[in-house]
């Protein structure tokens, strides 16, 4: 029986939804000009791209980060989407404007996650 019920989970539209967690290290009093980058073109444009946005946060500290959470219908897809929104002339142009005074990112990490048996999100 619990072979079964874990086939369903594999085959399940949910199932195959995948979370790509990212961290932003802004460069020093660039985070502001991030966060409106994001806010005002960035989320937007991942969503015309089949990314669907989750959750966005700030860790605290004397060096705060951008951290959010999306999701792709599975990774092969999550590969395509971020080929596409890279290309995207409207994420060229708006990268562009921010960073005219000079980049805003230092680094960027990305981990797919993998959801435990007892998550709300799988």
């Amino acid at each position: 029986m619990k072979i079964f019920a874990m086939l369903a989970l594999m085959v399940s539209p949910l199932a195959a939804e995948v979370y790509e967690l990212r961290t932003y290290y802004a460069h020093e009093g660039k985070m502001e000009g991030l966060l409106a980058r994001f806010r005002d073109h960035t989320t937007a444009i991942f969503e015309s791209h089949g990314m669907k946005n989750i959750g966005y946060w700030l860790t605290e500290g004397d060096d705060p980060k951008l951290v959010y959470l999306i999701s792709h219908k599975d990774r092969e897809t999550a590969k395509k989407n971020w080929k596409a929104f890279s290309a995207d002339p409207k994420w060229k142009a708006a990268k562009t404007a921010s960073v005219a005074k000079g980049k805003l990112v230092k680094k960027v990490e990305s981990q797919f996650l993998t959801p435990t048996d007892f998550s709300k999100l799988k």
